[in-house]
């Protein structure tokens, strides 16, 4: 549920630590949008208190003057001496927006180090464009992350800090960010630990996931969900793989990883969400989508709420509105199907959907039906036939009933998207 209520009854592990010896903080985004709660009169700091105060001068327009890295600093100068700590670096970059063409202005980029233009998009200097700015907007990220290992080394805690560095979403871009394709849920993963990690330097292909990185550090420290008074933990810790020392597949019963989503956006009737199961394992990747008659990106007249403006959005639109061609505009804004199915390493950009080839019947019969037996026993109601709950929790903030409230003239504040991202003459 996207700007979500978070019950207090449920601890975060950045809580959890902090209430056992951890010194712990966090720079610009930690948890958001949505309310946090309170406990005692005071809001939640989800993912620890806020070094927030030391600015710097952004080399583009639109990325954040937080001086991450000296915060990171400002954060380690006031630990009390000797004690452990845990830092959650919640840079704003790569969000949108960004400075058009600010990665060949500033990053020295050229549109032919674009390797490959996703072929759901069309290949063209635009999109090109905006890619080259998402990889700039990356490597200022990486700028900062440098500086503090950099910093960790000087202080002599390089060797024996567990870093974890990945990314919360794909990229904000069409038919990615929001979504459940290959490219929306395999993202980036890098973990170093020098002292702790056997046989640095490897490659893993086992599938892991978001839900495993709190019973890691509960594990590492020391502690249990139920003896810090965290809710159950449904992931698995990372410890089997970080200790195991073996390269590609480590560990037997991490051969699949399920994928969701409900109401993560705004802009549909009833603040109606767009509900998906899916499952990856092996080559494969199928998915079910519960409500296909809905917009999955959002409604049309609306804006696809569901999709961050971008010089990429504007472009794919005008290949309809302006030139007549549907192919881009289905493929990214477009309606889908009750099923799809994927061979995620012959065809990373999920084009060809093998749902309804009869060679893969058997497999997606067995995919559909482990998935299903997996959400069962997890109690999923999307997949015990009460899903409609997930469209009536209450958003937190003034996305509340966007539709109805757009629809009768409000100027309800949208500025994720471009006004150039309407498309009235589609509304059904």
């Amino acid at each position: 549920n996207h700007s979500p209520l978070f019950p207090a009854k449920f601890k975060t592990y950045a809580e959890a630590l902090s209430e056992h010896g951890y010194w712990v903080g966090s720079t610009a985004k930690g948890w958001a949008p949505g309310d946090p709660g309170e406990i005692n009169g005071k809001k939640r700091e989800l993912t620890g208190p806020k070094f927030d105060e030391f600015k710097t001068e952004p080399p583009a327009k639109y990325i954040s003057n937080n001086d991450y890295a000296r915060n990171f600093e400002a954060f380690l100068e006031a630990r009390p001496n000797g004690q452990p700590f845990c830092f959650w670096y919640g840079s704003t970059e790569p969000h949108r927006a960004y400075e058009f063409e600010a990665g060949i202005k500033y990053g020295g980029k050229s549109l032919n180090e674009v390797d490959q233009v996703p072929t759901f998009w069309p290949d063209v200097d635009t999109i090109r464009t905006d890619m080259l700015d998402y990889a700039f907007e990356i490597e200022y990220f990486d700028l900062h992350l440098q500086r503090m290992l950099q910093k960790l080394e000087e202080l002599g805690e390089l060797e024996n800090t567990l870093v974890i560095v990945t990314a919360d979403n794909g990229m904000p871009f069409p038919r990615i960010k929001g979504q459940v394709y290959e490219y929306s849920n395999h993202l980036p993963l890098a973990v170093m630990w020098p002292d702790g990690i056997k046989n640095p330097g490897r490659v893993v292909h086992d599938f892991v996931n978001f839900i495993d990185f709190a019973p890691t550090y509960l594990e590492l420290a020391g502690l249990t969900a139920e003896k810090v008074g965290m809710q159950p933990v449904t992931g698995k810790s990372l410890t089997d793989i970080l200790f195991s020392g073996k390269e590609g597949s480590v560990a037997d019963d991490r051969d699949f990883v399920l994928v969701g989503k409900e109401r993560h956006d705004v802009g549909r009737p009833d603040d109606q969400g767009y509900p998906v199961r899916g499952i990856f394992k092996g080559d494969y990747l199928y998915l079910r989508n519960f409500e296909p008659e809905r917009w999955p990106k959002g409604n049309p007249e609306t804006g696809y709420l569901n999709c961050d403006g971008s010089p990429t959005k504007t472009y794919i639109l005008d290949t309809r509105r302006k030139k007549s061609i549907m192919e881009y505009w289905q493929l990214n804004f477009g309606k889908r199907v009750a099923e799809e199915m994927y061979n995620v390493v012959e065809d990373p950009f999920c084009m060809n959907n093998l749902a309804d080839n009869e060679a893969y019947a058997e497999l997606k019969t067995e995919l559909s039906a482990e998935m299903t037996q997996k959400l069962t026993e997890q109690d999923d109601p999307r997949i015990l036939g009460n899903g409609d709950i997930f469209d009536n929790y209450p958003y937190q903030g003034a996305v509340q009933n966007y539709y109805n409230r757009y629809m009768s003239g409000e100027k309800v504040p949208t500025g994720w998207v471009n006004e150039t991202d309407y498309d009235s003459d589609l509304m059904e």
